[in-house]
C-alpha cells in the first residue's frame, strides 16, 4: 500500500481528498507525517477526510504509531495514522453526538 506523505507545507484539504479516495478504494489508508506541524496538517487532513466520507456515510477511525524511517542517510521518527473504515455501530454514542455520521 502506498503511504500518503504529509509535510508542513501540505494543503490539509488536498491531503483530506487523497485519503478519502483512498478509503473509498480499499477501506484503510496510511497517512505519514515527521515534525509537529505536519502531523498538525495531517490530522486536519484526517478530520476534513471524515467530513468528505461522512456524506457518503462511511465512518472512519484512526490510531497513530509512530515508526522509523531513513531520510538522506538519516533515521528520523515519523508519525503514521492508520485509518480505516468502522461500521457505525462501533463509534461511541459521545463521539456521535458530538459530530454526527449523517445529519
Amino acid at each position: 500500500m502506498d503511504i500518503i506523505k504529509v509535510s508542513a507545507h501540505s494543503r490539509s484539504s488536498a491531503v483530506a481528498g487523497a485519503i478519502a479516495g483512498v478509503v473509498r478504494d480499499r477501506q484503510h489508508a496510511e497517512v505519514q507525517s515527521i515534525g509537529a506541524n505536519a502531523v498538525n496538517q495531517a490530522i486536519k487532513a484526517i478530520a476534513i477526510a471524515r467530513s468528505f466520507l461522512v456524506e457518503d456515510g462511511i465512518a472512519i477511525a484512526c490510531i497513530p504509531v509512530f515508526t522509523d524511517v531513513e531520510i538522506d542517510g538519516n533515521e528520523r521518527t515519523a508519525v503514521r495514522f492508520i485509518v480505516w473504515v468502522v461500521d457505525e455501530a462501533e463509534v461511541p454514542v459521545t463521539l456521535l453526538a458530538a459530530a454526527p455520521i449523517r445529519d
